[in-house]
């Protein structure tokens, strides 16, 4: 009987820094950042001074960057931040670390089907007319993504780079239009501006806008030279990231008028659709027209890129054997097979279950999804900073800036963001449902649970358990030529 081979293996040196940056971004979703966080930051946030709040965080994570490139070449591994918790806190909290990402991801995935859904039922049928219930798009938008993220995550870094590409292009239209009919207003970064409103839920929204950033790490055993390349991106991703939607922010503030820009962004809340009228006015009808699609492509690319760090973390967690192992396979191409099922039919079914139940995504799905998803990848980045930290101090490194200062200030920041998530969680989540509120607790689920399992494997299962910190080293890196090599 002949033997039956069996894949485990992701593809190596399929991305490079282009690549890596454009699956980053992509689940930025730059537009989408613009339409939905730089719009309720303006409206209950800081107002006027929104895009300094975003300068702010962009300032903070490349602090953190400073640490998360030196660890970046210490480590290369599909597992992301839960493998740099291992390295830092150990099994147990990389166990929980890598607990906490894998509902993260899966949740966010669940509510871009909700998003997605939505805006294309109300973009295509305005439109052209054409009804058909959020539920069908958004469940066609998932099984685009799945069947695009089988072809290979460089396909996938291609389709995203063209989505990107288009999305900023809009973007920099408008700003330009402002820059030429208005002008930018400097007053936005006056320390009146800056402190009015609410400053706290400014930078909490604006810290939102970055979400997706960390996913760098989970694609290093896929890129080329990844000490070189992941550091690079994760720079040029936080650095493009801060720019776009801090320049682009600056552009609808001075379009409103700084000092009206949250009273109008107030009035426009409700119907969200304050960047719509500003393009309308400064771009006309045909382009804004070209931007509602171009967010229906952004709210697309988002959710293949999410879907594509979720699978990896199921891989991860799966070849570890912390999940079955089974999701470990890989098809031929080097695309996480099992996992990449498991992750769509999951969220398929949770947005189902809304969908049947006959409940508004925008007011229960995308809310509970997509807000306890924000808190958890907060969570891990901030996880992350503190681990970058405690390495290089067990580890003795003589380089205080890039190994404690720049990233102890960067976990710093990311753990006042956490603070402010868990407080402020109604206004992350955009409601104020009992149900939603509670919400984080589910933190503690996930904090008891890794505590336990991490107990039972250590006792019951000491080969997996000890596999939590030996899978970390299966990828080791050559010094003089930075090729991916399996040990």
């Amino acid at each position: 009987m002949s033997e039956i081979t069996v894949n485990t293996q992701l593809r190596k040196n399929a991305l490079g820094v282009a690549g890596v940056v454009f699956l980053v971004l992509a689940a930025v979703a730059p537009l989408t950042g613009i339409v939905v966080v730089a719009s309720l930051a303006i409206a209950l946030g800081n107002g006027g001074g929104t895009p300094a709040a975003f300068f702010i965080i962009a300032i903070v994570l490349l602090l953190f960057a400073v640490g998360y490139a030196q660890m970046s070449k210490q480590l290369v591994n599909a597992g992301g931040f839960y493998a740099f918790v291992v390295k830092g806190l150990g099994r147990t909290g990389g166990l929980v670390a890598g607990l906490i990402a894998t509902l993260g991801y899966n949740f966010f995935v669940v509510g871009t089907i909700g998003t997605s859904g939505f805006f294309m039922q109300i973009v295509i049928a305005d439109l052209t007319g054409f009804e058909l219930h959020w539920y069908v798009w958004g469940l066609a938008s998932i099984i685009v993504s799945f069947v695009m993220a089988r072809r290979g995550i460089d396909f996938s870094s291609k389709v995203l780079g063209v989505s990107l590409v288009l999305e900023t292009l809009i973007l920099i239209v408008f700003d330009i239009s402002v820059l030429v009919q208005t002008g930018f207003d400097a007053s936005a970064f006056s320390p009146t501006a800056v402190i009015s409103g609410s400053l706290p839920i400014g930078l909490l929204l604006a810290a939102t806008g970055f979400l997706g950033f960390e996913a760098t790490a989970l694609f290093s055993e896929e890129a080329r030279n990844p000490q070189r390349t992941i550091p690079l991106a994760t720079y040029i991703a936080v650095t493009s990231i801060g720019v776009i939607l801090g320049v682009t922010t600056w552009a609808v503030v001075s379009a409103t008028g700084v000092a009206q820009a949250q009273a109008i962004a107030l009035d426009h809340l409700p119907t969200g659709d304050l960047m719509f009228s500003l393009s309308q006015q400064y771009l006309g009808t045909v382009m804004t027209n070209v931007m509602m699609v171009l967010l229906l492509v952004s709210l697309f690319a988002a959710m293949l890129a999410f879907h594509n760090s979720a699978t990896r973390y199921l891989y991860a967690l799966g070849r570890a054997k912390v999940l079955p192992n089974v999701l470990a396979r890989t098809r031929v191409g080097g695309a996480p097979q099992v996992a990449g099922i498991v992750q769509a039919v999951f969220a398929a079914v949770v947005a189902g279950l809304f969908a049947l139940a006959g409940l508004d995504p925008i007011t229960s799905l995308v809310p509970s999804m997509l807000g306890f998803g924000t808190l958890c990848v907060i969570v891990l980045q901030a996880l992350a900073a503190l681990s970058i930290v405690v390495y290089f101090r067990r580890a003795q490194d003589p380089r205080w800036w890039s190994t404690f200062v720049a990233p102890g200030i960067g976990f710093l920041g990311l753990f006042a963001i956490v603070v402010l998530a868990i407080v402020n969680f109604d206004t992350v989540a955009g409601s104020d449902a009992f149900i939603i509120r509670l919400m984080p607790l589910l933190l503690v689920f996930a904090l008891v649970g890794g505590v336990g399992y991490a107990a039972y494997l250590r006792k019951a299962k000491p080969a997996v358990y000890d596999g939590l910190a030996t899978d970390l080293e299966k990828i080791t890196v050559s010094a003089s030529d930075g090729d991916v090599k399996v040990g």
